[in-house]
């Protein structure tokens, strides 16, 4: 499943060059992160590195775009032309 940026983000900009696939941009008010390009760095890193440098810890996952690890992976494949 992707994840997504909740309202509790303070648009500390830290998360959004951690992204390998580019998923995170500036919304409108807010960061905010494609669900068709967020693998949850699965086939990058072993954990989101997003979440790991959020200082505020607004960034779960995403109940309304749920995916398994082989999906994710699939999807990563598919976005860096390995597939």
């Amino acid at each position: 499943m992707s994840l997504k940026i909740t309202d509790d983000c303070i648009n500390c900009d830290v998360c959004e060059p951690e992204c390998p696939n580019g998923a995170i941009s500036q919304g409108e008010e807010i960061y905010v992160i494609d669900p068709n390009l967020c693998t949850e760095c699965v086939g990058h890193y072993d954990e989101p590195q997003c979440q790991q440098v959020c200082p505020v810890d607004c960034i779960p996952l995403d109940e309304a775009h749920v995916e398994s690890k082989d999906e994710l992976m699939q999807k990563y494949l598919k976005l860096t032309g390995k597939a």
